[in-house]
């Protein structure tokens, strides 16, 4: 009979854990990653997001498996249902306006990628509650986890700033404005990430250790930031800041981060969003670079067309765009909100608002780290919901991020176990 070595059981353990937690990280970042548009071939861009997306899903199953193999036993019940329902109840709106959709292919495209992100975060946030439950202070956080992929994302666009602007800068205003984003990303939700990826870091500074690299990593996605000029990510950026603020308990960190924020906010804000104080962007900023007037069209004339159930599932006119006589033509809204409006009629708005509301509370309720991640990363995402696709907007990554968020407060051990489910746990201890 072999001799029982708790030594070599715990790097056993320990093995595990490491080996787990960089796959985790790597399956985020490959999922972020395939948001992006990595080449100009419309082929191989699609190739990339198909490929990539069914693929990390399949390792994100296979890594939740492999868990329950080790020594986990599946021992989770839903909590803050309402949340995951309402937003299930959505997806399920969402599918019936099939039906009616006025482009089906485009509105089950849009569908399938939405619902394909949540099987995700449904795996991806149960192996890590499982892991809370059966391998204890594990030390693998959602923020660490998001930060670092984030920054490395990021890093490479500020790398391709200095080594290849063509690709890496986007023209904007008949070419007076170079934003960072290139065709690969709009430079709006390249920001959103920014604040997304400062939000993680910033939590993370909570945590011992690693000073050197949070902040190294802090400050190349502010630089990020700032070149990206989105005005939404700054201001959640500003917002997030001052709620750690509020949430530290040491006076003298929040005298250092209120003196640091007055002495760089007024040339951020000078440069982002009053754009170097030019009269033009001063009329863009009134008017939210248009938004408000298009905005106005398509509730007071788009939406009486189809008040109750929309035009399907992301479409918001019967043809390709919505154009109005008086605003520019456009396939998306700008904001989150009218997008499910505009799609799903009142309807789909009502359910929207309850499952909204159900996240903000479950995210209230829970312990201070799991607050400090939640909020931190609800922030930025929000704030570009109101200019941008958005959390119920078209497939991008602030959908996934949202996702994680209310996914992250469904699942808890379950207090009371069957029979078979008791033995299985005693054989672990």
């Amino acid at each position: 009979m072999q001799n029982y070595n708790p030594h070599s059981k715990a790097t056993e353990k320990e093995r595990f854990i490491k080996r787990t937690g960089n796959i985790l990280f790597v399956l985020v970042l490959l999922m972020i990653a395939c948001f992006f548009t990595w080449s100009e071939n419309v082929a191989i861009t699609r190739l990339i997001k198909v490929a990539g997306r069914l693929g990390v899903l399949v390792t994100t199953i296979l890594i939740y498996q492999n868990l329950l193999r080790y020594r986990a036993v599946d021992t989770l019940e839903l909590k803050n249902r309402g949340s995951y329902l309402f937003y299930v109840g959505y997806l399920a709106l969402g599918f019936a306006s099939f039906m009616w959709s006025t482009n089906v292919g485009y509105s089950a495209l849009q569908w399938f990628m939405t619902a394909q992100t949540l099987v995700f975060a449904y795996f991806y946030i149960k192996t890590l509650r499982l892991m809370d439950v059966y391998l204890p202070g594990h030390g693998i956080r959602m923020t660490r986890l998001i930060g670092n992929s984030s920054f490395l994302l990021l890093a490479v666009f500020v790398i391709g700033k200095f080594a290849a602007p063509d690709v890496f800068f986007r023209l904007t205003h008949g070419g007076e404005e170079a934003r960072l984003g290139g065709y690969m990303m709009n430079p709006n939700e390249l920001g959103m990430l920014c604040g997304v990826g400062l939000a993680c870091q910033i939590a993370e500074l909570y945590h011992p250790g690693r000073r050197g690299w949070l902040i190294t990593t802090i400050l190349v996605m502010g630089y990020a930031l700032i070149e990206t000029g989105s005005r939404s990510s700054l201001a959640g950026v500003l917002v997030v800041i001052m709620y750690h603020v509020f949430q530290s308990d040491r006076n003298q960190v929040k005298a250092a981060i209120i003196i640091s924020m007055l002495i760089i906010t007024p040339p951020a804000v000078w440069k982002v969003v009053l754009k170097d104080g030019d009269p033009e962007r001063m009329e863009e900023i009134m008017s939210l670079t248009g938004r408000l007037p298009f905005w106005k069209a398509l509730i007071t004339e788009g939406l009486p067309r189809e008040p109750w159930f929309g035009f399907g599932f992301m479409r918001i006119d019967y043809k390709e765009y919505f154009q109005s006589t008086h605003t520019y033509p456009g396939k998306m809204t700008h904001n989150t909100f009218i997008q499910v409006l505009m799609n799903l009629g009142f309807v789909g708005l009502t359910i929207v608002i309850f499952q909204l509301f159900f996240t903000l509370r479950g995210m209230l309720r829970e312990d201070k780290e799991n607050r400090l991640f939640m909020v931190g990363l609800f922030i930025p995402i929000l704030i570009n919901s109101f200019t941008e696709f958005g959390i119920f907007g078209e497939s991008n990554y602030g959908i996934l991020f949202y996702q994680l968020i209310f996914m992250s407060m469904s699942f808890s051990a379950r207090k009371y176990l069957t029979g078979k489910e008791k033995i299985q746990v005693r054989r672990l201890e």
